[in-house]
């Protein structure tokens, strides 16, 4: 598993609290890294998913050192309840999702991720489906715009759109580098020293693999898969992603905010939570993680645990 540094891990395991005989998933396999930690910590029981084949392929080697223990699914998280069902697992006892591009991707130029090095424009997570050259190729400006503008958090989306369509009236764009450099020349210089491709890649990945929609069905399945005690935790590392997992997790434990005297319906009695948040603020990596791996600098971790109904205040239960 060289190469893959899971971010935040001691957070996830002490959040997770892996005990011996229970039932897990990992969600989001990738390097392997939580899989393998989860494994060592407790003589439990792991199912991992990925959509990514190369993944899959790779964790072959970590399931082989722990027969009959970890099992590897090639899905969709999106899907874990098709999938799981599909093997008999209706119920876990936790569900760990770790957000966003692996490091792995990101280091094969082949699969055009990054513009650290020159690759084919792919972005592809499950190497099915349109390309992220098909969307820059093909798409008309004002849905590149707005693609860039909403999922690239860039201010300057018409811009690049613009600029996009501009260079593939010349030639197709088929590599990461001359994307690359056509955002780059359409965007000014960031203060901060972010590459000025940075949020253009991003929001053409996150659009590529519908990351924020699989996310939302991702949430949606493992809470309903989770066994009294069982605990979600989810590492997000940008505000697009953190935003879904903070509002998901704060509805399902009755945060949705207080009732107004100017919307009748918020004060019909609500639903009695079956969710408590075990993490009312976000957890950040340490000084020394964000130093020793600086893909850390932007995680944060959020978590929440399925009550049992003994768990619920009488005065919600009897309301």
């Amino acid at each position: 598993m060289t190469g893959h540094l899971p971010v935040m891990l001691q957070e996830v395991l002490a959040t997770l609290r892996p005990r011996t005989g229970a039932i897990y998933l990992d969600a989001t396999f990738g390097g392997g890294g939580y899989a393998a930690a989860i494994l060592a910590a407790a003589d439990c029981t792991l199912w991992a998913i990925d959509r990514d084949p190369d993944a899959i392929a790779r964790g072959a080697a970590l399931a082989a050192r722990h027969p009959g223990r970890l099992h590897l699914l090639h899905a969709r998280f999106g899907d874990m309840l098709e999938s799981l069902a599909a093997q008999g697992v209706t119920q876990l006892d936790g569900v760990v999702m770790d957000l966003g591009v692996s490091s792995f991707q990101l280091d094969q130029a082949e699969r055009g991720f990054s513009f650290r090095a020159d690759g084919p424009l792919d972005m592809r997570m499950g190497r099915e489906g349109p390309s992220a050259a098909d969307l820059v190729n093909r798409l008309p400006e004002a849905e590149l715009a707005t693609i860039i503008a909403e999922f690239g958090e860039e201010r300057h989306g018409r811009r690049v759109a613009k600029a996009i369509l501009r260079a593939r009236a010349e030639a197709p764009i088929t590599t990461t580098a001359r994307l690359a450099e056509i955002v780059r020349r359409a965007v000014p210089r960031d203060p901060s020293g972010i590459d000025g491709a940075t949020r253009s890649f991003q929001a053409l990945r996150i659009a590529v693999n519908d990351e924020l929609g699989e996310i939302e069905r991702g949430l949606a399945a493992a809470m309903a898969l989770l066994a009294p005690g069982g605990r979600l935790v989810v590492v997000s590392f940008h505000s697009l992603e953190d935003r879904i997992v903070k509002r998901a997790m704060a509805e399902a434990a009755g945060r949705q905010g207080g009732a107004s005297r100017h919307d009748p319906a918020s004060l019909l009695q609500r639903a009695v939570p079956g969710f408590a948040l075990v993490t009312p603020k976000a957890l950040r990596p340490g000084a020394a993680e964000t130093a020793d791996n600086p893909r850390a600098r932007s995680a944060r971790l959020r978590a929440l645990e399925r009550l049992a109904r003994n768990d619920i205040p009488a005065t919600q239960v009897n309301a």
